[in-house]
């Protein structure tokens, strides 16, 4: 039993399951637009939010080395998502990777997270683009009914339209294929970083020298907590982390470090990718060395603008700039936000997906949704076809060869119709494809490394199955 929940499914298997034609996905994407995929994702209101809120609760105008240190962090271990993406061009990021190196039960855990996570961060992100959408739309004098504007403002029936209509629109997108999905993510995120580019110069003009100093703040020890809310290392070792000083740095580090979440997310699309080994980690730490660099800039100029002290928890920059006289950016840094947050829900939708599809070819969930289809190669229903491709031989077969994939075995004939391409493929990794027609099957083993010449020791004693 425990043999049978911890069994692996090697890399050659996967890669095989990727090259059945029913369960292929298309292979459109560049280094580049995994790249875009990276900043899309990671890039959300928290460049607007999270850079003000570190530099005043825990490292001042430090907070930019707080990033730099979060980002090298992030690269390590960017690196090993990009190994083992590479190694295993698969969709399915860390799913795939537990199927292969810890086994099924662990994958089947990891997989269900996944899908839980990306589910649940895609709702999460759809609310809160909703609300600067509201917000923009109150700006401009027009108001939605309480009924369709969520459940936080209607006293009795809520609904949020606008989060359910940026999900079916963002689904449409993906299901018409990955390069069109690819085109719009780069169109949106050529947008949101415009925003933050024409911010970060804009906020540059109202920089203070005086505002910088001190660099590094008198540190501000924090008293160790004693009950079961205080982290894990005070209640063992009794050490609490430090606000401001150098210790405060790596403090605002470990909170930023949760800004450059969902890079992972591109290793779902290892398997749309035309040279995964090259591009996959051109993709992953590209997209961290751009996001890197915009957080330490967006840094920067907000704690220049106005002194760390006084800067605000909710709406720092755009607060910052009211304080300048210039209230006009704060319209300009919600539209960024809500332009941020479009890719956010669109690329976890699309990671989320592929963790779907993943478990579904892998037999851990229904292989209906493993399907994909004939045209734009997404995850999608089958279509009917007129010849029996399920236990269809290769052409030139001569009559009476025997021929079976995973679900049935029939026996050849030139009047069965024209013959395509298969092969003795399997439904798990280290199992033979079973057939009601008869037939003594192979031991197990004969197709844990590599497709077995025969899948049976003996024809099967009927032509089909």
């Amino acid at each position: 039993m425990s043999t049978t929940l911890f069994r692996t499914k090697n890399v050659e298997q996967s890669i095989r399951d990727t090259e059945e034609p029913e369960h292929a996905l298309r292979k459109s994407l560049s280094a580049l637009d995994l790249t875009v995929f990276g900043i899309g994702v990671i890039i959300g209101t928290g460049i607007f939010v999270l850079t003000g809120a570190a530099a005043k609760d825990h490292a001042g105008p430090a907070v930019s080395l707080s990033f730099v240190l979060a980002g090298v962090v992030c690269a390590l271990a960017a690196l090993c998502y990009a190994e083992f993406a590479s190694t295993v061009p698969v969709a399915g990021s860390a799913y795939t990777f537990s199927y292969a190196s810890l086994g099924e039960l662990p994958a089947w855990i990891i997989g269900w997270d996944l899908v839980l996570e990306l589910a649940l961060g895609t709702a999460v992100v759809s609310v809160g683009w909703s609300g600067y959408i509201h917000s923009l739309l109150d700006n401009a004098g027009w108001h939605l009914p309480e009924y369709l504007s969520g459940r936080d403002t209607a006293t009795g029936f809520g609904f949020d339209i606008l989060a359910a209509l940026l999900v079916l629109v963002l689904t449409a997108v993906l299901v018409l294929g990955m390069k069109l999905s690819a085109r719009v993510t780069s169109v949106v995120v050529a947008i949101k970083v415009a925003v933050v580019l024409v911010v970060i110069i804009a906020g540059a003009f109202f920089v203070k020298g005086g505002n910088y100093s001190p660099f590094i703040p008198k540190a501000e020890p924090v008293t160790a907590g004693g009950n079961l809310k205080a982290p894990l290392i005070e209640l063992m070792f009794g050490w609490a982390p430090s606000n401001f000083g150098v210790m405060g740095i790596f403090t605002a580090a470990s909170v930023v470090f949760f800004a450059f979440i969902g890079f992972d997310v591109v290793a779902t699309a290892a398997e749309e990718t035309r040279n995964p080994q090259r591009d996959v980690p051109r993709g992953i730490l590209g997209s961290l060395v751009v996001c890197t660099a915009l957080y330490v800039a967006v840094s920067i100029v907000v704690t220049g603008m106005q002194k760390y002290s006084a800067l605000s928890v909710e709406a720092p920059l755009a607060d910052a700039f009211k304080a300048t006289g210039h209230p006009w950016y704060a319209g300009l840094i919600s539209f960024g936000a809500a332009i941020g947050l479009t890719t956010v829900c669109m690329i976890l939708l699309l990671g989320q997906a592929r963790v779907f599809f993943a478990m579904s070819r892998d037999g851990l969930l229904p292989r209906f949704f493993s399907h994909t289809h004939p045209r734009f190669r997404w995850p999608g229903p089958p279509t009917p076809s007129p010849t029996p491709r399920s236990a269809s031989c290769p052409p030139g077969s001569s009559a009476g060869t025997w021929c079976w994939n995973s679900r049935s075995v029939r026996r050849w004939s030139p009047s069965a119709g024209p013959a395509t391409s298969t092969r003795c493929s399997t439904t798990r990794a280290g199992t033979c494809p079973s057939t009601s027609a008869g037939g003594t099957p192979r031991p197990a083993s004969a197709s844990t490394s590599s497709p077995p010449s025969s899948c049976w020791s003996s024809p099967p004693s009927s032509s089909s199955a």
